[in-house]
Order: structure tokens, then C-alpha cells, then sequence
């Protein structure tokens, strides 16, 4: 089952679309778009990931907002012009959404995101703490300035990544996973052999789509989402 539903959001109102399992529960899980914004590719994942058994709930966080997969232009100047601050509110009100969902099972949910979706999903699991048990970003990361304040960081994360990215290259990502073991974090991340950035998204807007690569990539995740929210 599937719906757009609204959520309380810092005194706004935020939506997404929310993809809820036939068993009628499972674990929380928030689903982050890629620069597109909630586009149809970003729905069927989440409808594969209810099928996994997992409510999953992927925030508006463009308010209505998107770009085809053809304008790439258009993408990154809505990536640019998103709000910080918004983008974490309706992230946190989607978590919280889901936390008093009657479908979501326990007090902690798991996050995945891509491409833009995957730095923030590091963020987010960052400054929501205890509120995140698990964290799956692929192929993107807050590398640099755009680092949060990891003390924050109690979830688990497996991460994704292509070994050729211009977006988020592999050396500076695992300087990152190396900087977060160092700090007691329980970190991966797996840098997937001649892929590029966006492997895992069938689309293919930038003739980078490997199957191969995405299936492999997709059962570890999900078997590791299963896992650390059982």
C-alpha cells in the first residue's frame, strides 16, 4: 500500500509519499531523494522496500518541486536553493512520523538515501541520534565543511559508493569512514570497482547504471538494514 501524507514539520507541514508493507508492520524506515526530488524512481523505491517489509516514508523535501532525469540543470539548482534548515525539519517530522507511525514497530528507524540523499542521510542520522539505528547512504557523503557534528552519531552505517565519482570521490570518503572509526563509530564503506556515481539508480541519467553492482549493493543493505532494525 501506498500514499502521499502529510506530517507536522517545526510548526509547518511537510508531505511524502509513504509505502507500508502487506504485512501491515515492519520497521521504520526514511527514504531521502536524490537532486531529482521525490520522483517516480524515488516512489519505486520505496515500494521495494515495503515489499522488504519496511515502512518507508521519502520526504518532499523540494515542497512539490522536481526535475527530470533529463534536466540535470535544473536539478542541481534545486540542490542549491534547498534549505539547510528546512530540509532537517521535514527530515526530523518524517522520522517522527514514522516513530508514532501504528505501522513501525519499535523506537529507532533506519535511514537510506542517495546521491544528495546519502550526505544528508549521515546528517540526518547525526543530529536525530538515538532516534536513527541504522544510516545507508549511497554514493554521497558530507565530506569537507559540509561535515555535521558526528558526537551526534550512535546509528550503524553501511555506505555505498562508486569508485568513480567526481561528486564524492572514494579517497576523501574513506578518509571520512577512516576520521568516523577512529571516533568509536560503527562504520563501512563499501567502494563498489568500476562503477560511477548513481550505479544504483535505473534510470540512468548519467549512463552510469550497473545491475551487477546495484543488486550486490541492495542485498547487503537490506540484509543490514534487517539486521540492526530487528
Amino acid at each position: 500500500m501506498s500514499q502521499t501524507v502529510e506530517f507536522p514539520s517545526n510548526g509547518d507541514t511537510a508531505s511524502g509519499y509513504l509505502a507500508t508493507p502487506t504485512s501491515g508492520t515492519g520497521p521504520g524506515l526514511l527514504v531521502i531523494q536524490e537532486w531529482w526530488g521525490l520522483v517516480p524512481q524515488i516512489k519505486r523505491v520505496c515500494d521495494r522496500l515495503a515489499e522488504e517489509g519496511f515502512v518507508a516514508l521519502a520526504p518532499d523535501l523540494y515542497r512539490g518541486e522536481h526535475a527530470e532525469h533529463t534536466e540535470m540543470d535544473k536539478a542541481s539548482e534545486l540542490m542549491q536553493s534547498l534549505p539547510p534548515d528546512r530540509a532537517a525539519r521535514d527530515m526530523s517530522g518524517a522520522i517522527d512520523y514514522l516513530l508514532g507511525h501504528q505501522a513501525v514497530q519499535r523506537n529507532a528507524v533506519g535511514v537510506i538515501g542517495f546521491c544528495m540523499g546519502g550526505m544528508l542521510t549521515l546528517m540526518i542520522a547525526a543530529l536525530q541520534s538515538d532516534k536513527v539505528a541504522a544510516a545507508v547512504p549511497f554514493y554521497g557523503a558530507p565530506l569537507g565543511d559540509m561535515a555535521p557534528d558526528w558526537s551526534g552519531l550512535t546509528a550503524s552505517v553501511q555506505g555505498h559508493f562508486a569508485e568513480n565519482d567526481d561528486f564524492f570521490p572514494p579517497g576523501p570518503v574513506k578518509e571520512l569512514e577512516k576520521e568516523l572509526l577512529g571516533m568509536g563509530k560503527d562504520v563501512e564503506f563499501i567502494v563498489y570497482p568500476g562503477t560511477g556515481h548513481a550505479f544504483g539508480n535505473e534510470e540512468n541519467a548519467l549512463g552510469t547504471h550497473d545491475a551487477e553492482a546495484t543488486k550486490t549493493a541492495w542485498d547487503r543493505a537490506i540484509a543490514f538494514l534487517r539486521g540492526k532494525l530487528a
